[in-house]
């Protein structure tokens, strides 16, 4: 275990020491999120129909959207970048080369990885917090399903790592796919909203659960799917993800030439 602590410690000091790159930008990005979408437009569309976001206002509505994808896109950046910048520098064959088995590797860089996308989201609370009361309805899922994202796109970030052949891939798969997943997520309305064809398309979209699953810990009226179900779905999910990382590890894929 002591290999698998060193390597941990050593990956979370690695964004910890530069908190203008990695906890400064969410920060201020989410506070034009807030300033915009929820002050501005917020009592706009809350005035509408006061009912349409589970009787909370719609800042409160949109945070915990705006937690996942901030939760998200750090975990698996992270994961990504810290594989990838590895291989490219061939340093990460230190980490090969050392006693650690391949499962703690793989455990290491997803847990501080996921840990990452575990602060981005409490700090994105946080700015939430200034402009609207926020209370955690179900706390239970609200814990369970910000530990679970964050380590299941981790784990993605690690395959996303090991595949990526130059940084623009890394770009790529962060900005050109999970991000729009997350905003055609149901972050800024309610399914509600949509109707016919629209609606069964948004529903094949994973990123509704995740998002569903953390407003239901805030705010328990606006669920669409079974908390419960989801949970489980993707707690399998991510152990199935972590599983084919250490399967990649272990044959060297992306690793090896």
């Amino acid at each position: 275990m002591v290999g698998l602590w060193t390597l941990l410690h050593r990956e979370i000091l690695r964004y910890v020491r530069r908190p203008r790159n990695t906890f400064l930008p969410p920060m201020i990005t989410n506070v034009l999120y807030f300033t915009v979408f929820g002050v501005v437009l917020g009592e706009r569309i809350s005035s509408g129909d006061p009912d349409a976001f589970g009787g909370a206002g719609y800042i409160l509505f949109i945070l915990p959207g705006l937690v996942v994808l901030g939760t998200i896109s750090n975990a698996f950046e992270n994961a990504s970048f810290s594989i990838f910048h590895g291989r490219w520098n061939e340093y990460i064959h230190e980490v090969l080369t050392s006693p650690l088995s391949h499962t703690e590797m793989v455990l290491a860089y997803v847990a501080a990885s996921a840990l990452r996308g575990v602060v981005v989201g409490c700090i994105i609370w946080g700015v939430g917090m200034i402009f609207t009361p926020v209370s955690v309805a179900n706390p239970f899922y609200l814990v369970a399903f910000m530990l679970v994202i964050p380590t299941l796109f981790a784990g993605f970030g690690v395959i996303g790592g090991l595949w990526a052949s130059d940084f623009d891939y890394l770009t790529v798969m962060n900005q050109f796919i999970i991000r729009p997943l997350v905003f055609f997520g149901a972050v800024f309305y309610p399914l509600d909203a949509l109707s016919g064809i629209w609606r069964q398309v948004t529903l094949l979209n994973p990123m509704v659960y995740m998002v569903n699953g953390v407003r239901y810990g805030v705010i328990p009226q606006t669920t669409d799917v079974a908390p419960s179900v989801s949970l489980a779905v993707l707690s399998g999910l991510t152990v199935a993800v972590v599983a084919v990382d250490i399967a990649l590890v272990k044959r060297g894929y992306g690793l090896v030439d």
